[in-house]
């Protein structure tokens, strides 16, 4: 499910203006170009009013990812082929590094050079490129954080961050940001847990018990390795959209945990309500709401919070894996439903699932980690103990 469906209707719009406008040389007749330019003014309109921003400057940045314009990201040359997605100010480009010629060197230089791990460079030199569009400093200095705790983290279910760079700019009337981002990811173009998702429920289709358990094992070792860091560190945004997906022939599918801008040092002692409210501002802001743990939602007064707020999203996804959905979302849809309160009192439905269905070990896995007291929650290292007895019961 999108999370700004707004959005995909406003590219959508600004791709049929593209359209109309590389139509109307091709009109018949002075009254048909009229009318035409008449509907893309409007359209333009309505898109200004309702983003707060001018068209021109929308458009001049779908221009430039679909013009295949060349990134530099320090020293290396990268060109845009697509876009891949976008959330919020930020925009994220599938890319290919340019070389200076095709001689085997060259090949063997570039991004290449500056790592050690030769699993990091790509074979065939495409890359992940986020694009963030900086308006204040706020906005900022949360991307530096996001840059700085990606880059504490080396663990093969973790997505590295390769390189960055952060460019000022001067703003104009056709855009207000005053800084620009980059950062430069492996690509993985089989999608998230998310994206696969719908896919599968538009087919009918399912993960595997022993998919779904390889799946899960892999997130909780790239958490595992957050939590056991030196303080622990939260990620604080699981859920399947930000689970990349790798399909690999003869295997599991490889699961990588990205998005590290709402990670922080995990254990923080609460000690008045105005702690309490500033966390639950915060937690409303960086925690996606169908994956939040309920001490996130009502935080008492003096309070101990620590990783296990992961280990309940971490619940909720494994429950996705199954089915798709986190396990309090059906509210949703009901009249009248609270989501808050659904995930307070741990109402869980479990709707129908393959044939033959999930076994009962799974559902009672997660409500194992579904405990709406965070200090009878597991932590990573008894949910990795348990993963491996039911992978051993269920392969």
């Amino acid at each position: 499910m999108c999370e700004r469906p707004w959005q995909c209707n406003r590219q959508m719009q600004v791709f049929q203006i593209s359209v109309r406008k590389s139509d109307l040389t091709f009109l018949d007749s002075e009254a048909e170009f009229e009318a035409s330019v008449r509907s893309v003014c409007i359209l333009e309109a309505q898109i200004e009013e309702e983003m707060g921003c001018t068209f021109s400057g929308l458009n001049a940045f779908y221009d430039a990812a679909n013009s295949g314009g060349d990134v530099w990201i320090n020293e290396n040359r990268f060109r845009i082929v697509r876009q891949l997605g976008e959330g919020g100010f930020a925009y994220v480009f599938l890319v290919k590094e340019v070389l200076a010629d095709s001689s085997s060197d060259s090949v063997r230089g570039g991004l290449r050079k500056k790592f050690k791990d030769s699993a990091h460079p790509s074979d065939d030199g495409s890359y992940a490129l986020k694009k963030v569009l900086i308006q204040n400093n706020e906005q900022l200095e949360l991307v530096k954080e996001e840059i700085r705790v990606s880059s504490l983290f080396s663990h093969p279910n973790l997505l590295p961050l390769l390189d960055h760079a952060i460019i000022a700019t001067k703003p104009t009337q056709e855009r207000s940001w005053h800084h620009e981002a980059y950062l430069l990811f492996p690509v993985h173009l089989d999608g998230t847990l998310l994206d696969n998702a719908e896919t599968m429920k538009a087919k009918k289709e399912f993960f595997s018990t022993s998919d779904v358990l390889q799946i899960f094992r892999q997130l909780c070792a790239g958490l595992k390795h957050m939590h056991n860091f030196d303080p622990p560190y939260a990620h604080n945004d699981i859920k399947p959209g930000n689970v990349l997906i790798t399909y690999r022939k003869g295997q599991p599918p490889l699961a990588i945990l990205m998005d590290f801008g709402s990670a922080r040092p995990a254990r923080r002692h609460i000690s008045s309500r105005s702690e309490a409210l500033q966390l639950q501002e915060w937690a409303a802001e960086h925690c996606s709401a169908p994956f939040r743990a309920p001490e996130l939602w009502d935080c008492a007064s003096h309070a101990n919070v620590d990783e296990r707020t992961d280990i309940w999203s971490l619940g909720c996804t494994l429950y996705a894996i199954m089915y798709g959905v986190s396990p309090f979302e059906y509210v949703l849809g009901e009249s009248g439903g609270s989501l808050q309160l659904a995930i307070i009192n741990v109402q869980i439905k479990w709707p129908a699932g393959p044939s033959p269905q999930y076994p009962d070990a799974l559902h009672q896995f997660v409500k194992w980690m579904l405990q709406p007291q965070a200090a009878v929650r597991p932590r990573i290292d008894d949910i990795v103990i348990h993963v491996d007895k039911l992978i051993s019961k269920f392969n």
